[in-house]
């Protein structure tokens, strides 16, 4: 793909939403928004590992800023540890940084949020962390917003730099805690679809299965709004074929452009206040124990499909789901392939056909994942917001139950 002109527009048509910009090198679009907009002087920047030390991205980071960056951190832990998130508050604060950049996935924009929160409610340790309001909890009273904002460009497909959210883990017990308002997204958001021929297929792949289960969980909901259900409608089908071609053609930028913005649609929902379920709720505390973000989609999306359809919670909604799926004529070639029909096949079924055609792992198996992780699982999950938010209520046998599903 030929980069030529830069395209800038809201992400949501919604107050307060972030802006998308690409067309052009994220570094020269970094120093544009850097500059021009937020008149930056000090950049902190979190960058991945992989992007710092096999790639030229730092390095054209670095001419295109110059001397106005002040510290750099190069990874951070999957699903973002309460500890390092409080090291970059530390350094970020000793640097009197006033502006943050993260080049990579969701671990990196997670901890940039809620670092910029931490940085502006003077949090020096995890019990100062931990005051701030999480899992929808109310908000103390002198809480405050962000001290600075933030740029993210994003390598994966998970959607964090969409979401005010900020999910971190805390590194005692493994609970992911879900950090809200007035936590902040980045108000830019910079996709480079060259930049993202870098990120590794089977991790591209699996976090797009998780823009695919914003989509399913959150269309498949009980609460209905016209906008929300033509953004999950238009980001599936952007998403099933983007995936398909991104693993039939892994050096043809184009379709990780569009896979990028089938993310986009994906995560209105949440703008909305529209919530997704327990592939999520469940998912956030299965990620610490050391599935990826997007595997443990891959995972519990199906089963947690058919759960619900067996508790008759959501029936009406899946079925709505699946015609949307049979109307992608790539994910039709694949179901008639295999032989389902569309008036006895389930929306579990159809998943189940995708997520193997992309090579996800299909089972907590696969993963190293057994029962005698079970009982830690469903105690935390039940903490999630969005275990509490699915169609069927959940106790911890019933979390149990689809969790034995996926082995």
């Amino acid at each position: 793909m030929k980069l030529s002109q830069e395209v800038a527009r809201p992400a949501f048509s919604v107050p307060d939403s972030p802006l998308i910009s690409y067309g052009r090198p994220f570094p020269e679009l970094c120093r544009k928004y850097a500059d021009e907009t937020f008149k930056a002087l000090k950049i902190y920047v979190l960058i991945s590992r992989t992007l710092a030390n096999k790639t030229p991205a730092l390095k054209q980071l670095q001419e295109a800023l110059g001397d106005k960056i002040v510290g750099t951190r190069i990874g951070m832990t999957p699903h973002t540890l309460f500890s390092e998130c409080l090291e970059v508050v530390h350094e970020c604060r000793r640097l009197e940084a006033d502006f943050m950049i993260t080049v990579g996935g969701s671990s990196l924009t997670d901890a940039a949020k809620l670092a910029a929160f931490a940085l502006g409610n003077d949090v020096e340790n995890e019990n100062d962390l931990v005051k701030l309001p999480y899992n929808l909890r109310s908000v103390a009273a002198g809480v405050k917003p962000p001290k600075f904002p933030f740029i993210s460009v994003p390598t994966s497909l998970s959607g964090a730099e969409y979401s005010i959210y900020s999910g971190a883990t805390r590194d005692s017990d493994h609970c992911k805690m879900q950090f809200s308002a007035p936590c902040e997204g980045p108000r830019v958001i910079i996709l480079d679809p060259e930049l993202c021929l870098h990120t590794p297929a089977d991790f591209w792949l699996s976090s797009g299965v998780r823009a695919i289960d914003h989509c399913t969980e959150s269309y498949c909901g009980l609460r209905r709004i016209k906008e929300v259900d033509k953004a999950c409608v238009e980001g599936l089908k952007l998403l099933v074929p983007g995936l398909l071609n991104s693993k039939a053609n892994p050096s043809n930028p184009e379709p990780r452009l569009e896979c990028m913005l089938g993310v986009n649609h994906a995560m209105t929902p949440l703008r909305y206040l529209v919530f997704a379920g327990a592939s999520h709720g469940i998912g956030h505390n299965l990620g610490p124990l050391g599935v990826g973000h997007g595997e443990t989609s891959c995972i519990l999306l199906p089963a947690v499909s058919k759960y619900n359809a067996k508790r008759g919670a959501n029936v009406n909604e899946q079925k709505a789901t699946a015609e949307v799926y049979w109307a992608i004529p790539e994910a039709r070639t694949l179901f008639e392939a295999e032989g389902l029909k569309q008036e006895s096949a389930d929306l579990g079924d159809l998943l189940h056909v995708i997520f193997r055609a992309l090579g996800m792992p299909r089972t907590l198996t696969e993963k190293g994942i057994g029962r005698d992780k079970f009982d830690l699982l469903a105690k935390n999950s039940l903490e999630d917001v969005l275990v509490k938010t699915n169609p069927a209520k959940l106790d911890e046998k019933d979390v149990k139950e689809i969790l034995e599903m996926c082995l």
